[in-house]
């Protein structure tokens, strides 16, 4: 779950750099946690931190196993005692910002071990493989940008579960200008998505269908103001639109999910055209969306 309501910890001790685009780090933070940071100035766009607050409160409320997360405050003394966690940049080094950033729990512990990937039969021992349909339905919905991001957690006994991470693609990417791309988002390894009947993929649309918006947008309200761009809310509007409105996300949904189904099940099946135009529904009072100019409401 997520702490944004407690008074932040604040980084306390440097561990090293990890891999990505947006340059994270791994830290230790004053609660005594380990935590992967990224930070407001991060080179990848102004709206990743706001994506990965959301996008991760949007999996948690559809019951995706997702890790837990807070703000954390970057004290100005981590930084100049620690060096090696300043940004690459082909100009040189840019020291981080300051102030909040983003802190995911780390997966790890003494009795676990971590796959970025996994060889195809080791798949079978992942209990949840089922929820990367769902992941995949909220993906389309949320317009994420890039391939679906998943950590595999493997206990002493051998059990596997996948554990979803890397959400600063959602709602149009970290920048939010990128277009919904249908086919985008599923996980890379199409042996993660188990044989599935359409009556399965029907129940799955249902669920995201019933999604509490408004319990979204207060955990929208409750994030540090800086990270609340206006691009970010506009797209993360369309998201909630999407999952709101049944034609929609009929429209945004059925035809990709049941194209790779059967491709994924070795079945033929020519893709959908997608070319009709849905139309603009009211999400919440404050958010207008029919056929004007949208009204945010977000303080």
């Amino acid at each position: 779950m997520s702490r944004i309501l407690e008074a932040p910890a604040f980084l306390t001790r440097f561990v090293r750099k990890l891999r990505g685009k947006s340059q994270p780090i791994l830290t230790g933070a004053s609660d005594g946690q380990l935590y992967v940071v990224k930070f407001a100035n991060n080179l990848q766009g102004p709206n990743l931190l706001f994506n990965e607050a959301i996008g991760t409160q949007l999996y948690r409320l559809f019951g995706l196993p997702v890790p837990d997360w807070r703000p954390l405050l970057v004290p100005d003394s981590f930084l100049d005692q620690n060096p090696g966690c300043w940004i690459e940049t082909p100009e040189g080094r840019l020291r981080p910002c300051s102030g909040m950033c983003f802190g995911s729990r780390f997966l790890g512990g003494e009795d676990i071990k971590l796959f970025e990937i996994l060889p195809g039969n080791w798949l079978k021992r992942v209990r949840n493989l089922c929820d990367f349909w769902l992941a995949w339905l909220v993906d389309i919905a949320a317009g994420y940008a890039d391939y679906r991001q998943a950590i595999f957690r493997q206990r002493n006994n051998g059990v596997m579960d996948a554990v979803f991470i890397d959400h600063g693609h959602m709602f149009g990417g970290p920048k939010g200008e990128q277009p919904v791309h249908l086919k985008a988002s599923p996980y890379l390894d199409v042996r993660a998505y188990p044989r599935v009947s359409s009556e399965h993929i029907l129940s799955l649309q249902k669920l995201v269908a019933d999604v509490d918006v408004e319990r979204l947008w207060l955990e929208v309200r409750r994030l540090p103001d800086g990270w609340k761009t206006e691009s970010a809310i506009s797209r993360f509007a369309g998201c909630l639109q999407a999952l709101s409105t049944h034609s929609l996300l009929n429209f945004l949904i059925e035809p990709p999910i049941f194209d790779y189904a059967c491709r994924a099940n070795g079945i033929a099946f020519e893709d959908a055209q997608l070319r009709r135009t849905p139309k603009d529904s009211v999400l919440r009072p404050g958010l207008q969306a029919s056929g004007r100019r949208r009204h945010i409401i977000v303080a």
